[in-house]
């Protein structure tokens, strides 16, 4: 598409057509504008790429910020906060003031590389867009406030709807951008205010694969890495384009090349990541599952399947073999459109080229059934034995800077953290961990009793709460419909995008009803102005991460420590320290931060990760202490480009970031885990085995491994997860010291006699009851590590998940589907009255409509390589914005002929509920016929309306645009109640 610029007088009346013009507040041509930001953004990008030699110092934008001779300089050094490759990031600081960047040429992740979107990330250290100090929206204006004042009135308006309808009443969204110490607080930040109404952004990009990997092999995150992807054979990519969305993985992903991997890309669009593909298959969006078991099918019919393999390590295969039996190359060429010679050379290329890994992201994810998708991809790589070696996997691309963190330790309204779930058990871990009552902790949440989902009655503290993609549902849905007390009246927002949800016209109806809205976010997002309030808008001024301290988890589970770049901008605060500050205001900040530091109103990072380390024992959060992570911060270049281990150095024998899991506590010095479930290694090394997660018989059929086993293992076949009870029959308990006995005893709640031999059988079944995820003295870890075993058992992977509504993956048509005709074979679930999310949700009876004839085009979305997540923070950096000026729709030259559209003409994007868009349209044979896509990343129009005087002065982004979500639909994934927004439907008309 053309770079569409504006050619028209600049000032307010071009800013308002959403153009570049109006950044220093006069006109200006490209030259103009790339002069006064320093550097072409686009020699920015391509500088990253090239050795120190080559490369020259670029002068920052304005003489203010460019370096000076005779000032120190300082450097810091950070980790980039777009996506979730982790590239490290060289800062230089002079007077305080960041005045040049640089990728770090000494980490292992990124290898001196940046991004366009890395390489203009000063910007946020010196940019004017941010939201400067505390404002509400009043009368409809925007009215300055001190933090005193802002923290005292929502605190007050906040503790009369909680007085009024109980703390379910407001609904908190935390942030895949936070820290892993800011995204853990905000967990527990909302567990002492008394509800699990929070959520973050994982909801609607991988959820889906969260519950679907974990519930095929113990763990719901990447198996592998992007560096081990150097010893893949093949690669095969299934809604993953990562040359736009993880740019800078793309030089792993080459190198895999280079070394004879052939790459496969499976995806609707023919993407600059298929550009590299040995093999592009265009298939129908929606239709993953089919096309996975069409290729299965062939592995099958030709025995290519790895039978030694599944019959040591997986359970359920030949289930999967009766359905596969269904999806013949005929039926697959019907659902999907690849015929049957395409499907059967992607399947002999895998066969032909192990190890291979398996990519995918949020083209896989983001479907109502989004879980059959992950699981069919897994079922996949476990027939070929790809699982658990290096150069195959799952290798899972995470969207933002830390949603993998968030994921694991932070907002998440189904579990605490570390994935304990919601039960009493796992409240009263944490309990312990925060030193606090259980009894307290449940005094602090509405004492009724609700539908838990599932049949039963329970309370409030144990039925997960109202996901991100659901919270407008929690305003307006009818109040006998939801599992608590009240509809939701307050919101609050710390670093999130609303934009990138779905159904944006009932969001603005969300909106407008409710009592009060709070955004704690650098920058004012989507939701301050999208809406027609004119009162009840707070925006609090939150800092960046390059303006705090704290780590950091890359998609590979690698953990990084950030140091702070610069001091707080303007009147901004970190996150963590906006939560101290309301913890004040609601009177358990003592008992929230009882063993956390707080220095002013910030509580200390290192403190944080510290109670991280002495409560997620379930997936090894717990040997990364701050100093380890600092040490691998100092001493990057000792560590290996491709298996990621330290070669000599302090750090001799760990995987960078100790990607979790890193067993027992940090004296136990465990060097991490690069590859999930590889047992060629010794446990101690970083090897494993499968997770024993799901008992050990299920119908008469042995779970666990069979042959299989670590290597220095003493325990040579499956078996179960570690208990006291277990050791103790293994005798294995003798190993345990004083003290961890005396620690296992306290979680069981009893009094630990003098000698084990003095025990009463009571005592001795309350200490046998004690597992290795709720030992706070990781002492059951230490010992059975010991001995060669994993702490969490020996199992079988199993491709069964007997308790969904899908044991073995199938294919069902989506919600919004343009093949009618496979509806009867194909269709959606029964409608459900009760979820475990305290919502109806819809299936079948949205599906009964034929919208197919009126919105004949399928609807799909994606990422661009200039902008990130909702936009906010990208299309409000000059550097950024300059690349790409306007929203837009790619759309067949056929289709867009048959309607009288030309390439660069305004059109209308018309979806089945009514929401619409004005944007360019763009003539491509990137999308094939019948199918339209555009990225997701605009916001600050709504309909057809420029929103830039919403925005408080100075705010507004340089690039505004229609956010693709107000055209998308309903439909969410029956586990997960993940957003079915890769494929809707919709109508495109000239505007």
């Amino acid at each position: 598409m053309k770079l569409i610029r504006k050619q028209s007088a600049g000032g307010e009346g071009a800013a308002r057509r959403g153009g570049i013009f109006g950044v220093l507040d006069s006109p200006m041509d490209r030259r103009t504008f790339l002069r006064r930001s320093g550097l072409t953004a686009g020699a920015a990008a391509v500088g990253a790429a090239l050795p120190p030699a080559m490369m020259r110092r670029a002068e920052a934008a304005g003489g203010e910020y460019s370096p000076k001779a005779d000032v120190p300089t300082e450097i810091r050094r950070s980790v980039c906060t777009h996506c979730s490759v982790g590239c490290g990031v060289i800062a230089e600081i002079q007077d305080g003031v960041w005045t040049g960047q640089e990728p770090d040429f000494d980490s292992p992740l990124n290898l001196g590389s940046h991004c366009a979107k890395g390489a203009a990330l000063r910007e946020h250290g010196v940019g004017e867009k941010r939201v400067k100090y505390p404002m509400k929206l009043e009368g409809g204006r925007w009215r300055r406030l001190s933090w005193d004042d802002a923290i005292n009135e929502i605190g007050d308006r906040f503790m009369q709807i909680r007085e009024e309808n109980g703390p379910d009443a407001v609904w908190w969204c935390g942030s895949s951008k936070a820290s892993n110490e800011g995204s853990y607080l905000q967990r527990k930040f909302v567990a002492f205010w008394g509800t699990n109404n929070i959520d973050h952004q994982a909801r609607i990009c991988h959820s889906t694969t969260v519950a679907g990997v974990a519930n095929t092999w113990g763990y719901g995150a990447m198996t592998n890495s992007y560096n081990d992807m150097h010893n893949s054979k093949c690669m095969f990519f299934i809604g993953s384009n990562a040359a736009e969305a993880h740019p800078v993985s793309m030089q792993h992903i080459l190198r895999a090349k280079e070394n004879g991997a052939k790459m496969i890309v499976a995806d609707p669009r023919f993407t600059r990541t298929a550009a590299h593909a040995d093999m592009h298959v265009r298939f129908r969006p929606g239709t993953d599952v089919a096309l996975v078991w069409g290729v299965l099918w062939h592995v099958f019919d030709n025995g290519w399947e790895d039978t030694e393999y599944l019959r040591q390590r997986v359970y359920g295969m030949d289930k999967v073999r009766e359905v596969v039996a269904d999806y013949p190359p005929d039926v697959v060429e019907n659902i999907t459109g690849v015929d049957r010679d395409t499907v059967f050379n992607m399947a002999k290329t895998m066969a032909e080229n192990r190890p291979g890994t398996l990519v995918w992201c949020m083209g896989g994810t983001q479907h109502h059934i989004g879980n059959n998708n992950t699981r069919a991809y897994c079922v996949l790589q476990l027939a070929l034995g790809n699982i658990g070696v290096s150069g195959g996997g799952a290798n899972i691309f995470r969207g933002h800077d830390n949603v993998q963190g968030a994921t694991d330790v932070g907002p998440n309204s189904h579990t605490l953290p570390g994935y304990y779930g919601l039960s009493e058990g796992a409240w009263r871990h944490w309990a312990r961990v925060w030193d606090v009552d259980f009894d307290y902790l449940k005094s602090r949440f509405d004492d009724g009793r609700y539908d838990s989902g599932t049949g039963s009655q329970a309370h409030p503290m144990n039925i997960p709460g109202i996901p991100v993609s659901r919270w407008i549902d929690g305003v307006l849905e009818d109040p006998e419909n939801l599992q608590q007390s009240a509809n939701t009246r307050a919101v609050f927002f710390q670093g999130h995008a609303v934009n990138s949800q779905s159904r944006g016209p009932e969001m603005k109806e969300a909106i407008e009803k409710l009592d009060l809205v709070v955004i704690s976010d650098p920058y004012p997002t989507h939701l301050a102005v999208m809406s027609e309030r004119t009162d009840g808008v707070y925006l609090l001024p939150t800092c960046t991460q390059f303006e705090q301290v704290g780590s950091v988890t890359a998609s590979n589970r690698s953990l990084q420590w950030r140091e702070k770049v610069v001091e707080p901008l303007f009147e901004s605060k970190p996150d963590a320290a906006v939560l101290y500050l309301l913890a004040q205001k609601f009177g358990f900040a003592e008992e929230m931060f009882k063993h956390i530091a707080v220095d002013g109103d910030m509580p200390s990072p290192e403190d944080t990760l510290r109670e991280i380390n002495r409560g997620t024992w379930t997936i090894g959060y717990t040997g990364q202490s701050p100093e380890r992570l600092k040490l691998h911060l100092e001493h990057k270049r000792s560590f290996d480009t491709t298996t990621l281990r330290a070669v000599g150095g302090p750090a001799d024998g760990d995987y960078y970031g100790l990607p979790w899991p890193c067993w027992g506590n940090p004296e136990m010095k465990h060097p991490g885990t690069h590859v999930l479930y590889d047992p060629s290694q010794p446990v101690k090394d970083g090897g494993l085995t499968f997770r024993a997660r799901f008992g050990v018989e299920h119908d008469g059929e042995n779970l666990l491994a069979e042959g299989s086993y670590s290597v220095d293992s003493e325990l040579q076949d499956g078996y179960p997860e570690f208990t006291f009870g277990i050791l103790r029959q293994l005798g294995w308990h003798r190993d345990l010291s004083r003290d961890e006995l005396q620690a296992i005893a306290d979680v069981a709640g009893v009094e630990l006699p003098s000698s084990l031999n003095d025990a009463s059988d009571e005592v001795l079944a309350a200490l046998d009851g004690v597992n290795w995820k709720t030992d706070l003295s990781g002492g059951i870890q230490r010992v059975v590590i010991n001995h060669g075993c994993a702490p969490f058992g020996n199992a079988k992977a199993r491709c069964e998940v007997w308790q969904w509504p899908d044991p073995i993956p199938v294919h069902r048509e989506p919600l919004y589907t343009p093949r009618r005709d496979l509806v009867s074979d194909y269709p959606t679930y029964d409608d459900l009255k009760n979820t475990v999310y305290r919502l109806p949700t819809r299936y079948a009876s949205i599906q009964a409509d034929d919208y197919s004839q009126d919105y004949p085009l399928v609807f799909t979305s994606g990422r661009l390589t200039e902008y990130e997540g909702g936009g906010e923070e990208t299309r409000s950096n000059p550097w950024l914005a300059e690349l790409q000026q306007d929203m837009f729709v790619e759309i067949h030259p056929a289709d867009a002929y048959d309607r009288g559209i030309e390439d660069g003409q305004s059109v209308w994007l018309d979806g089945p509920e009514g929401g619409s868009i004005k944007i360019k349209a763009m003539l491509t044979e990137r999308v094939g016929r019948g199918v339209v896509w555009t990225p997701f990343h605009f916001g600050g129009w709504f309909q057809g309306q420029d929103l830039l005087d919403r925005y408080p002065e100075g705010t507004a982004p340089y690039v505004r645009g229609e956010a693709c979500n107000t055209a998308t639909t309903y439909g969410y994934d029956i586990v997960t109640q993940m957003q079915e927004t890769k494929t809707t439907l919709c109508q495109i008309r000239a505007a």
